[in-house]
């Protein structure tokens, strides 16, 4: 959209926007002062979320701290609204974190309250949030907030002129930043986001995380090397909250790459779908279909089910690598890890 008309339509937005915004600070403001307003889980929960909409990078950053808490002997539990699924089917975010991490428990509840206790009485030790930092009903015993270093404010406006849901004081609230995507912008401009969490937040620990591939796969699971990509021209198809980063990696990984497919985030792929992007794909001279791992879940089904001549469905997947230099984040989750050790 040309850039004048997008800020008109901020404008005539705005009012809006403005109601929102006194909805929610009388709502915080609810919270921070009624203590009963909150319930305590029986065990301790981490919550990972943003103070935007769309893509930030949780999930890859869900599934990190999951792997570290199991790799410290925690028993962890993955709470997910399940948004964007169809009555009776599994959303794509909880197909992937299945898919990615079998031994995780993944419940499902758009009350956090009510899905902390069944991940409680199923034996977790603790609970990892996702996307929950406004869902203040229930406690936390961290709060962990990622702000995308590809677009850190959200248009500086809250919903539905800008992308925040609530105002950046928000993020006082937090006990930990992570900047993600760090090494999708330059130096500089990881600079100035720092310097205005210095002002939002001056007593909250920022942390930096970098998006990188972690492994290529065939729709059937099988691994292939990374580096087969530099031979390949591939189109990409993804329906995410942010495709930038799959489409700036996809692009430095493979020979080549046609236009991309993009889809609103959390799409219902259909075979009518598959047939589209088989069509085009082929028009464009590509010998591989390249898609994220979220979309892999839905995609790769219908893909079986009448694979496209010539064409493989090839899973790009990739993960969150905390660069922790001062120890921060390992400290926050130790204290989760000692919570869990003294509830026993």
């Amino acid at each position: 959209m040309p850039a004048p008309a997008a800020t008109a339509i901020r404008v005539a937005l705005s009012p809006l926007s403005w109601i929102y915004g006194r909805i929610i600070e009388a709502r915080n403001r609810r919270f921070d002062r009624d203590p009963a307003t909150i319930t305590r889980a029986a065990i301790p929960v981490i919550c990972i979320g943003n103070l935007t909409t769309g893509g930030s990078g949780k999930t890859p950053l869900v599934m990190e701290v999951a792997r570290r808490l199991a790799d410290c002997g925690v028993r962890p539990a993955i709470s997910t609204r399940g948004y964007g699924a169809k009555p009776g089917e599994q959303s794509d975010e909880v197909m992937e974190y299945r898919a990615a991490l079998p031994d995780t428990p993944v419940v499902v509840d758009p009350d956090r309250v009510r899905g902390a206790a069944a991940a409680a009485e199923a034996g977790a030790d603790c609970l990892v949030m996702d996307d929950g930092f406004q869902h203040r009903r229930l406690h936390r015993d961290l709060d962990i907030v990622l702000i995308d270093a590809l677009d850190p404010w959200g248009a500086d406006a809250l919903l539905p002129a800008g992308r925040l849901r609530e105002p950046l004081s928000g993020l006082r609230r937090a006990d930990l930043i992570v900047i993600t995507r760090r090494n999708q912008v330059t130096p500089a401009e990881v600079a100035a986001t720092e310097s205005r969490l210095e002002t939002l937040a001056p007593e909250t620990a920022v942390v930096h995380c970098d998006t990188m591939p972690t492994g290529v796969f065939r729709a059937d699971g099988e691994e292939l090397e990374i580096e087969s990509l530099q031979t390949r021209c591939a189109a990409p198809v993804c329906g995410i909250g942010n495709p930038q980063t799959f489409l700036r990696m996809a692009g430095e990984l493979c020979g080549h790459l046609t236009p991309p497919h993009l889809f609103r985030d959390h799409h219902h792929y259909t075979a009518a779908d598959v047939r589209a992007i088989a069509d085009s794909a082929r028009h464009a001279e590509a010998n591989i279909v390249l898609t994220t791992r979220k979309d892999s879940v839905k995609l790769a089904p219908l893909w079986a089910a009448a694979p496209p001549d010539g064409l493989e469905l090839v899973v790009l997947e990739i993960g969150a690598e905390v660069d922790d230099f001062e120890g921060e984040f390992d400290a926050a989750l130790q204290g989760i890890i000692e919570l869990c050790e003294n509830r026993e």
